[in-house]
């Protein structure tokens, strides 16, 4: 068979050197004395180097339980956010609801194609993604409108009656304090019940940004329906004014305050915390998430001119994020390629693969190779099954998940037997049979 990730002529680029060596390892693992994986057997080094590939092996599937839970927590989130589109027709009406939301789509589609690029690498499970998103366009919401209605008579009667004092209280005190830590809550949520899902930074980031999305999402609808209101009409300077300083300049505002809340909790789950060290680390994580939403809402108070400030400050911190998540990336590959090179030194891959399945470029000869001889869905599972085999060896590395992460690695070598068994005869002269 033809080497399922590597054309000699025009696959992948050379493999020998390791293309992520320059990339600090900054993982959990760095410095750890760690057992090789096991020994592949002699049927699958035999397929590696070249031969028929045998029968397949019984795939040992773990428990189901996480998926359970996710299934239950993403119905109930769904009932609630029903209540919360409920409360939004009730205070502002159907017909606003129905523009705002329109409008509201435009910035969560922005951040959706954000978190697409972000979480390429290692795609997280789409019901996570999906609590992650009802949690922070429903709970969150209900949370922060719940507790600012307890809080308003204690900011009345600090603020004396004075108006620029309850609105400052109320934008730069209240909302970080109580919108990052229900944001947040839902995070902490995440990582503890789909813990095996949850790897590092770069999983905090993206499961950070989907609850984020979610409450922008649910609060565009408020602003925007009730500037229409105030309006009468979809057409006023004011209602696009609003849209723009919301939808477009800003749409990843929250993205940015609670990716420090996702980034900690990350960092816990690259270090294999327990309960204790993964509170610590979240509340840590809420420190900077809820001072740059507060600098973000208590500036305008102070600041005349918005979009000098916004250039000046505002721009160059979304910069400075998107430049922080490209590092992470490169440690994502790294790691990935780091840990299939184990599996290569003893049989389950050849070594001239993993540069095709650990770097951004190699992926995409990869894909284009098998493109060209019909494979490309097959190289894509095989790109993403030693995806997943490479993180869950991490877990094993870094003493996370304990017989679980075994069952999964077992799960996932019987995987990669199956999905390179696709790519069986890409490139040769004679396509292979039908069903192969």
């Amino acid at each position: 068979m033809t080497n399922p990730a590597a054309d000699s002529t025009e696959a992948t680029p050379t493999a020998q050197a390791n293309p992520t060596s320059t990339t600090p390892d900054l993982t959990a693992s760095s410095g750890a004395s760690r057992m090789a994986p096991s020994v592949a057997p002699s049927e699958v080094s035999a397929q590696v180097s070249g031969a028929t590939q045998p029968g397949l092996t019984a795939v040992i599937k773990p428990g189901n339980t996480a998926l359970v839970l996710g299934i239950v927590g993403v119905i109930i989130l769904s009932i609630l956010a029903l209540g919360v589109a409920g409360y939004l027709v009730l205070s502002l009406g159907g017909d606003a609801v129905a523009l705002g939301g329109l409008m509201a789509f435009i910035p969560l589609a922005i951040v959706f194609l954000g978190v697409r690029w972000i979480d390429r690498w290692e795609p997280e499970p789409r019901l996570a993604v999906l609590f992650a998103f009802l949690w922070g366009s429903a709970v969150a919401v209900i949370i922060a409108l719940v507790v600012g209605s307890g809080v308003d008579p204690v900011i009345t009667l600090v603020s004396q009656g004075d108006d620029v004092i309850y609105e400052f209280i109320g934008a730069a005190i209240q909302a970080p304090l109580v919108e990052e830590s229900a944001k947040g809550l839902g995070l902490l949520l995440i990582f503890f019940v789909a813990r095996k899902y949850f790897d590092g930074p770069v999983d905090g980031v993206v499961y950070a940004a989907w609850v984020a999305g979610g409450f922008a999402f649910t609060e565009n609808i408020l602003y925007f329906g009730s500037q229409l209101l105030d309006a009468g009409t979809a057409f006023s300077p004011d209602v696009a004014y609003i849209f723009f300083v919301r939808g477009v300049m800003s749409p990843f505002a929250h993205v940015m305050f609670t990716m420090f809340t996702g980034l900690a909790l990350g960092f816990a789950a690259r270090r294999g915390l327990g309960v204790v060290g993964a509170i610590g680390f979240f509340l840590i994580g809420l420190i900077p998430a809820m001072l740059l939403h507060g600098l973000w809402n208590g500036a305008l108070f102070f600041v005349n001119d918005f979009f000098g400030y916004y250039a000046i400050v505002q721009f160059p911190l979304f910069v400075l994020a998107i430049l922080l998540v490209r590092f992470l990336r490169r440690q994502e590959s790294k790691l990935t390629f780091d840990r299939l090179s184990e599996y290569a030194s003893v049989g389950w891959f050849a070594q001239d693969e993993i540069a095709a399945l650990a770097t951004p470029r190699g992926r995409r000869q990869a894909l284009e190779w098998a493109g060209r001889h019909g494979r490309r869905p097959a190289m894509k599972r095989y790109i993403r099954d030693a995806t997943q085999l490479a993180f869950t060896r991490q877990r094993i590395v870094t003493g996370r998940g304990g017989l679980g992460a075994t069952l999964d690695e077992a799960a996932m070598l019987s995987a990669i037997i199956e999905s390179r068994s696709l790519l069986v005869g890409a490139g040769a002269s004679t396509p292979p049979a039908a069903g192969r």
